[in-house]
């Protein structure tokens, strides 16, 4: 609106200049072809008459020739002037006028007030929906909250950092405010909310770890990371993957650990069937779900093939996971254990201190030549992975922050290195698939890191166990399927999520079989993808 203020503003300002030149010129022309002195306000009067073709007054009926040519030109400058208004001003006007406006206020009350928008936010969004906890958007994109709007998405428009848009958010009735922006715009709207609401709960998305100290003290209850813990994750895979030894699960008891296995080209599982593995009957691990070329398949058949870089999600005691581990792994000669570190932003800063804590030497790539590169270039450059030596190194972490260029660069490493292990990041979750197709073992998105991370802040219900892998583990009470059994339920047919174990009156059940009858109070642990999950949730909870 702005742009048409400043643009009425000119054409009358215009407008205005040709009226005074004109009533100046008039003056001039009176005095020397007329013989008549005119004072400017008359000449205006005329001038104004004229050009509105409303009359002349008294003045029609000049005797020299310049000067009925001057006014027949006043008279069709005037003309010209009403054609010039209506493409210009009128007709956009009223276009506008008649374009969707986006909202600017919302009746939500209990609700989650989400302040900036950006693909991310969508598994955030998906994780509320599931859980039937109401939210609203603020953006100051107007654009953006149309679309939003017409896509059946609550959202308001507004500047974030103004108490009037929280306002008009109902954030005085909200039960939190989560601010995903940038660092400085993220503790200018912690201040204002808190001005607005002492009780809110606000939760603020980091980037820069040293500020996260700045937006407690500026009145956050809580601070997530996901950049730190998405680096530190993929980190934690590339050594796993270096490695026969069992590292990263989730212990769940005494008993009963989960965890993900990356089955490499060269490991004896390859081309074996589930049943033929012996995963099930010879070693008793629990297979939960697979990745076949990046799509997740819930508890996969005997006859599933396991190929090169299936991933497997598997349950069962340490040792025997231990075993399973010694079986994914290549059982060809020792390779290198330097991984080159792609992008060195936050995520691949903390992927390096991870990966030196573990006492893995890395070679860092960056566009930009500052302390702790090594090579400095483009990761989409085959000579600079040339020179940072991808073809002696045992695994490469691409986390640069642009999906296409992780995606390009995955093609030129399997042109350079064809056995070297990707690990990639992505910043929106329906570009992993693509990751995948391209080469990569492993992926992990940025947003399904934050969205995980904010959901097991925001509600109260679901305890979100694995924030920073691709599976999705949850504790959480099923009230809707209470007293009935899970093969009654058939929570992994109408799902796709698998009940890992139940914890009843401080004790982990295990041995679940399909009469098993879910109480009141129990907490099922759940494991599958973002979407089983959500579905499961949704049916459940």
């Amino acid at each position: 609106m702005n742009y048409w203020w400043r643009r009425l503003a000119l054409s009358l300002g215009a407008v205005f200049a040709l009226v005074v030149v004109y009533a100046w010129l008039y003056q001039l022309g009176m005095a020397a072809f007329e013989g008549e002195t005119k004072t400017f306000a008359q000449a205006l009067q005329i001038v104004i008459e004229s050009l509105t073709t409303a009359g002349f007054g008294g003045d029609a009926g000049w005797d020299s020739t310049a000067m009925n040519l001057f006014v027949v030109g006043m008279n069709l400058t005037g003309v010209l002037l009403v054609f010039l208004a209506l493409p210009l001003l009128v007709v956009p006007l009223f276009q506008q006028a008649l374009q969707d406006r986006p909202p600017e206020s919302t009746d939500l009350t209990d609700h989650v007030v989400i302040c900036g928008y950006s693909p991310r936010s969508d598994v955030l969004a998906d994780e509320l929906e599931a859980a039937n906890v109401p939210y609203v958007f603020v953006d100051d994109d107007p654009e953006l909250v149309v679309d939003l709007s017409n896509d059946g998405t609550e959202a308001i428009y507004g500047e974030l950092d103004q108490e009037e848009t929280l306002r008009a958010a109902n954030a005085g009735e909200a039960r939190s405010l989560v601010t995903d922006v940038d660092d400085e715009t993220n503790a200018v709207v912690i201040l204002t909310a808190r001005e607005l609401s002492s009780d809110l709960t606000i939760v603020s998305v980091v980037e820069d770890e040293d500020v996260a100290s700045y937006h407690r003290y500026a009145g956050a209850d809580e601070t997530v990371r996901p950049r730190r813990v998405l680096g530190q994750s993929l980190a934690t895979k590339a050594t796993t993957t270096l490695s026969a030894e069992l590292r990263d699960t989730i212990e769940l008891s005494e008993d009963l650990e989960v965890t993900e296995l990356l089955v490499q080209d060269d490991s004896d599982l390859v081309g074996r069937t589930v049943a033929e593995s012996g995963i099930r009957d010879r070693m008793g691990i629990t297979v939960i779900g697979a990745w076949f070329n990046g799509e997740f398949v819930p508890v996969p058949g005997p006859d599933h093939r396991i190929d090169g870089n299936t991933i497997l999600l598997v349950a069962g005691r340490r040792d025997d996971l231990t075993e399973l581990k010694a079986r994914a792994v290549s059982t060809l000669e020792h390779r290198p254990e330097n991984v080159i570190v792609g992008g060195y932003g936050v995520v691949g800063r903390t992927a390096v201190e991870t990966l030196a804590g573990n006492g893995v030497s890395t070679t860092v790539v960056d566009l930009a030549d500052e302390p702790g590169v090594d090579v400095v270039g483009s990761i989409t450059d085959e000579d600079v992975f040339e020179t940072a030596g991808a073809d002696e190194a045992r695994s490469v972490l691409l986390t640069v922050n642009d999906d296409a260029t992780t995606i390009y660069a995955t093609l030129v490493l399997k042109q350079v290195a064809p056995d070297i292990e990707i690990i990639a990041r992505a910043n929106e979750t329906e570009n992993i698939p693509k990751l995948y197709r391209a080469g990569a073992e492993y992926v992990l998105s940025l947003s399904t890191v934050t969205g995980r991370m904010l959901a097991s802040v925001l509600i109260e219900e679901e305890e979100i166990l694995t924030p920073e892998t691709q599976f999705e583990l949850v504790r959480t009470t099923a009230p809707q399927i209470s007293g009935r059994s899970l093969g009654e339920v058939d929570l992994r047919a109408r799902t796709g999520c698998t009940v890992v174990a139940v914890e009843r009156d401080g004790e982990l059940l295990t041995d679940l079989g399909p009469e098993f009858v879910v109480t009141e109070d129990d907490a099922l642990i759940v494991a599958g993808d973002d979407e089983a999950i959500n579905r499961f949730v949704a049916l459940a909870c």
